[in-house]
Formats: structure tokens, C-alpha cells, sequence
């Protein structure tokens, strides 16, 4: 198991340097982007909560939501489960987010444990939890928990990156994509952020927003 977290901007460095040494379009990405952001974030209970409040939402709608639900003292397990559907309905969570959010707070998760789990143990106790898929559950190790060797294979803009950076015909699947991203062990999650960085570079080459 690789026990070591991305704790600060120089563990990204270390993880840029390793990546280009031996990949030549991860060099690219590099000298284009330069070192990518740490990115890391408080995690527990609420980092979790907000990610399921944030799905299928523009930044902007889910901060509105998130707002409300903090007025509520939500970010407390026991507040949220007491609030009942029609205080969390009237704070903008859908019924499947209230079921989703109730389940969370139910839920008997360890999460300082999350940090010693191996990755396939640590991922299944999160995607357990109802409304906590795999992608999300990938995110929140990469950037709550900081493992350096989660990749978060089914997010589109990885995807389109590796597409681009690697000259592909097509979008690379899921599963294609975590095949190549074995090349990048143990640095999966620092060569996601490069990815990430060369997708918003090349965006902004080819004049795309939003």
C-alpha cells in the first residue's frame, strides 16, 4: 500500500519531476503549465456532504444550496438528520439529495482511517455510503485525503486532456484511461492535476470558455 499523502506544494514538484522524467508528453505538460495547484482541502462529514450538494450544479447554484444548509448548522451530522425533509427540501437539495444527505450523516464512517486504508478498501467504504459514487469518492481521497496514487479515471476533462496531450483519435474510456494512468504510479494524483492544467491551457488556446 502506498502510504505517503500529498501534503504540500513540494510534494507536487517532487511528483511534476518524477512524472516528466519519464514521460515525454508529461514534460510538455509541464513546461506549458507549470507546477500545478496542491489543491487539498478540509475533509470529513461536511467535505463529503458538499460534494453531493454540488452534483449536477453550477458553482454558483451549489454555494447558494451549500449557504442555506450551513445556516441550518447542517455541516453537523445530528442538525441535518433532525432537520427533516422539508427544511433540507426548502434549502434546495432534490428529493434524491435529501435521501443521499440523510444517508451521509447516518453513515459510520471512519474518516481519519480513510487516510491508512489501502486504496481499494478506502474506496469502498466511501462508495458504501448511498450517493457516493466512484468518481466522487476518488476526488475526495485525491484532495481531502491527499493519496498521490488516486486517479480519477471517469472525469470527462481527464479524459479530453489525455486525448489532446497524447495525440488520440478519440477520447480515451474510463478503463482505457486508468490503464494508461498505471504508467504514472505512484504520482497518479499529481499526474490528474498536470492533466487538469494542460486541459484548462488548452481551452484557453482554442478561445473555449465556460
Amino acid at each position: 500500500m502506498d502510504s505517503r499523502l500529498i501534503e504540500t506544494a513540494d510534494d507536487i514538484a517532487e511528483g511534476c519531476a518524477w512524472l516528466a522524467g519519464r514521460c515525454d508528453r508529461m514534460a510538455e505538460a509541464h513546461a506549458l503549465c507549470g507546477l500545478p495547484p496542491l489543491r487539498r482541502r478540509p475533509g470529513g462529514y461536511p467535505a463529503l456532504l458538499q460534494a453531493i450538494v454540488s452534483q449536477q450544479l453550477s458553482v454558483a447554484s451549489a454555494d447558494a444550496v451549500w449557504g442555506r444548509l450551513a445556516a441550518l448548522g447542517a455541516e453537523d451530522p445530528a442538525v441535518l438528520l433532525a432537520a427533516g425533509d422539508e427544511a433540507l427540501r426548502k434549502a434546495g437539495l432534490s428529493r434524491q439529495k435529501i435521501a443521499y444527505a440523510q444517508a451521509l450523516a447516518a453513515a459510520d464512517l471512519d474518516y481519519a482511517a480513510l487516510a491508512g486504508m489501502p486504496e481499494d478498501e478506502a474506496l469502498a467504504a466511501l462508495t458504501a455510503v448511498k450517493g457516493i459514487g466512484q468518481w466522487t469518492a476518488e476526488i475526495y481521497l485525491m484532495f481531502a485525503v491527499g493519496r498521490r496514487d488516486v486517479f480519477a479515471a471517469g472525469d470527462l476533462a481527464l479524459q479530453e486532456a489525455a486525448r489532446i496531450l497524447y495525440g488520440l483519435e478519440a477520447r480515451p474510456t474510463p478503463k482505457a484511461l486508468r490503464r494508461q494512468a498505471e504508467a504514472w504510479a505512484p504520482w497518479r494524483a499529481v499526474a490528474a492535476r498536470m492533466l487538469w492544467a494542460y486541459y484548462r491551457h488548452a481551452r484557453n488556446r482554442e478561445g473555449v470558455t465556460g
